[in-house]
């Protein structure tokens, strides 16, 4: 059995596929930081004040749990999906319409257990979806201009981040308004992504029935036969390890680190968020024209970990607007070309497969991003309690970690 003819797109279908990508990334990122970063936190803490820090870290735990079991399963589906609309669409539209409905129905929650099991359906749908987005990258783009292609979507991702966050900090005290905003957005956008870049049918490809036994086995990929795809893992892991660690208490650090009130850190947190939009795009966008014209990968992802953990030294050294302001602009640089270039990097050091399992293995090197939603915040926590609520104790874990993902993709022989 052999896997999917490559059928690499050209011309104006590839610019077509890579500004769609971009756009529909840009909008699910938005979500993610928007959500998380802000419209939850101020919700949490509306309901139970004196337990915001534990109920935030719990609602981290459980969501990231589901979103790391779904991502590399609904990848592995889609491998195996036979449709006249492709193998990765159905999973795009329907991911997105599902986790829509649900999002717009935490806006009405009113219990902290409600609100968290609206949000869980929420985050497995569009986590099912993800994978599928991610995987049009190695399926449709040929191996030479994904670099370009990764800085163009890590361009709309980081920037998505940055702008989810400047949306929700404006909007979050219209809950419904601003949760209706992100979830109507995602939704026409991927349905408009899959109607105007129509995937090759798979209709006619051999059917894989599902053997659970194989099947599950699959998720594990030898650290000791593929050494590439684990330091790749480790390096992603760790890296958000130390991001997650930050970005998922920004606003209690403002609050209760920089000390400013409720109004003043929802208004500080987005412009703090323009600013690293501006450092992002332009950082995502140099790196990753500058890296295919060098076919180089791993120096831009090593000095992108490095100025991340650069950035963090800032307000643990100035513990105020000030050291925030030059987080928020240096963290955006770092960040912007870590992420233009981590996507072709991934997609470079996949195990070699006939079947067509890239959805899987992308799946699973997704999960180097769920799991330290699980333990990152969780970490946090601890750190906090441990030290009397203390967040310099987070910053300093924070750059342990990210200066030690550049350490992790030093190894990888594959890729340049």
């Amino acid at each position: 059995m052999t896997g999917p003819e490559q059928t690499y797109v050209e011309g104006r279908q590839r610019t077509r596929l890579q500004l769609s990508l971009m756009v529909n990334f840009f909008l699910l990122m938005a979500l993610y930081s928007g959500v998380l970063g802000v419209l939850l936190p101020n919700q949490i803490a509306v309901l139970d004040p004196g337990n915001k820090e534990n109920n935030l870290a719990l609602l981290f735990a459980i969501t990231s749990v589901f979103s790391t079991l779904a991502t590399p399963i609904s990848g592995a589906l889609s491998d195996r999906t036979r449709s006249r609309w492709g193998r990765r669409a159905p999973w795009i539209a329907i991911g997105s319409l599902v986790g829509s409905l649900a999002l717009f129905g935490v806006s009405m929650m009113t219990t902290f257990w409600s609100l968290m099991v609206l949000w869980v359906m929420a985050a497995v749908a569009y986590n099912s979806m993800q994978p599928a987005m991610t995987t049009l990258i190695a399926d449709r783009f040929a191996p030479e201009v994904r670099g370009g292609v990764s800085g163009i979507v890590g361009a709309g991702m980081t920037a998505g981040l940055t702008a989810g966050t400047v949306v929700a900090g404006y909007l979050a005290g219209q809950a419904v308004l601003a949760y209706g905003v992100f979830a109507a957005a995602i939704a026409v956008s991927c349905l408009a992504f899959v109607l105007t870049n129509r995937e090759p049918s798979s209709e006619g490809m051999p059917h894989r029935p599902i053997k659970w036994g194989e099947f599950l086995r699959g998720f594990w990929i030898s650290p000791r036969e593929h050494p590439d795809f684990a330091w790749a893992f480790l390096s992603r892991f760790t890296i958000y390890m130390g991001y997650q660690a930050v970005a998922a208490y920004l606003l209690y650090i403002l609050r209760d680190y920089v000390k400013l009130g409720d109004d003043q850190s929802n208004i500080a947190i987005a412009n703090m968020a323009i600013l690293t939009l501006v450092c992002l795009v332009a950082s995502s966008l140099i790196s990753g024209w500058w890296s295919d014209r060098i076919q180089r990968r791993k120096p831009f992802v090593v000095a992108g970990s490095l100025i991340m953990g650069c950035a963090m030294v800032a307000p643990l050294v100035w513990p105020s607007m000030q050291g925030m302001w030059l987080y928020a602009g240096i963290i955006g640089v770092g960040y912007g070309m870590f992420m233009s270039i981590d996507i072709a990097l991934m997609t470079q050091v996949l195990p070699k497969s006939a079947l067509g399992d890239e959805g899987r293995d992308l799946g699973v090197l997704t999960t180097a991003v769920n799991i330290p939603q699980i333990i990152s915040p969780v970490m946090a926590a601890t750190l906090l309690g441990m030290t009397g609520g203390d967040y310099r104790a987070i910053f300093i874990a924070a750059i342990v970690f990210v200066f030690g993902s550049a350490l992790c993709v030093l190894p990888i022989r594959s890729v340049r």
